[in-house]
């Protein structure tokens, strides 16, 4: 992977999430194949899992039968009644092929299974969801949130670009967003719910397939405040705290993290600031700025107190209080 692409992975998605898929195919022979079942579990087997064949039939008594196993064509169990076998998967990109001789009565059936495990990469982000320049985690969805997720399937000798996705979230599969080469999902984070489990299957035409699933949290919204120095800026190693010393004039900036919109100014972003519970005016076209200037010969505290609402989303708000000593 080239330096450009770590790159882009690292800014847009700072969360790696790597889950793994199965595929397999059944292939019959000899007497009456369709007499035979094949359950696997688990079904998607990650790599050096432990796995288990087993074989069911309705209309023969395959506990009284001789039935043999063959793992890359060499005999590793064989018995009366020898229905299951367990076996571990090989490693991502490699695959195991298993055959199952059933001596029936009126003559042998041969089961065959390929075991593939191929590995699936989760990408996540919260599209609108702000944090400050610098921030060294990640920005994380709240209510009514914007996300997208994005698969990236390595099945094997196939591009994630010609592969069919299909697309569930809590269990619900999602039509519109499946289909031929649609390997990323957007939803919006609902309020009601305090999380979201997301889910895809990717397959190719030939068969092969690898699924996976996550689970996305949502957190409340969060004020800091942080204190602009006139030489130095925006001091972003540490956020106030109760007790903080105004000295002369000084300006607390606000940084409202994991709300949305990202633009601060956004009109439907409402910023309420109070002083001892005194709503006041913040002069300037910043509203994330609250200018402080205290008189010679004064001294005390005084509560600062910031409401942030989204009036497109009433269900983020944010609210932060500090006392600060003069």
């Amino acid at each position: 992977m080239s330096h450009r692409k770590l790159r882009f992975l690292s800014i847009y998605f700072l969360s790696i999430f790597i889950v793994f898929g199965f595929v397999f195919t059944h292939q019959v022979a000899a007497v009456n194949p369709s007499s035979v079942g094949v359950n696997i579990a688990p079904p998607n087997p990650a790599p050096f899992e432990n796995t288990t064949i087993t074989l069911n039939s309705y209309s023969n008594n395959l506990d009284s039968v001789l039935i043999t196993w063959f793992v890359n064509e060499k005999n590793t169990l064989s018995g009366i009644g020898r229905k299951s076998f367990s076996l571990t998967a090989p490693a991502a990109g490699e695959e195991a092929t298993v055959r199952a001789r059933i001596d029936l009565p009126e003559g042998a059936i041969e089961i065959r299974v390929v075991i593939r495990p191929n590995s699936m990469v989760l990408l996540w982000q919260a599209n609108d969801s702000y944090v400050p320049p610098f921030y060294k985690g990640k920005a994380l969805p709240t209510a009514d949130t914007e996300i997208k997720v994005v698969a990236m399937p390595e099945i094997k000798n196939v591009s994630p670009k010609n592969m069919v996705y299909t697309w569930k979230r809590d269990y619900t599969a999602d039509q519109g967003a499946s289909g031929y080469g649609k390997n990323s999902y957007i939803y919006v984070n609902d309020y009601l719910e305090n999380s979201s489990t997301v889910s895809v299957i990717a397959s190719t035409i030939e068969g092969a397939s690898s699924e996976s699933s996550i689970n996305i949290g949502a957190v409340e919204p969060k004020i800091s405040f942080y204190k602009k120095d006139n030489d130095f800026g925006i001091v972003w190693e540490k956020a106030l705290e109760n007790g903080h010393q105004v000295v002369g004039e000084e300006v607390l900036v606000a940084v409202p993290y994991f709300l949305s919109p990202k633009n601060l100014l956004h009109p439907s972003l409402m910023w309420s600031w109070f002083i001892n519970n005194s709503l006041i005016a913040v002069q300037g076209g910043r509203k994330d700025f609250l200018p402080l200037k205290i008189e010679a010969g004064t001294s005390g505290t005084s509560l600062i107190r910031l409401q942030i609402e989204n009036r497109d989303r009433i269900f983020q708000t944010a609210n932060k209080e500090i006392s600060v000593g003069f």
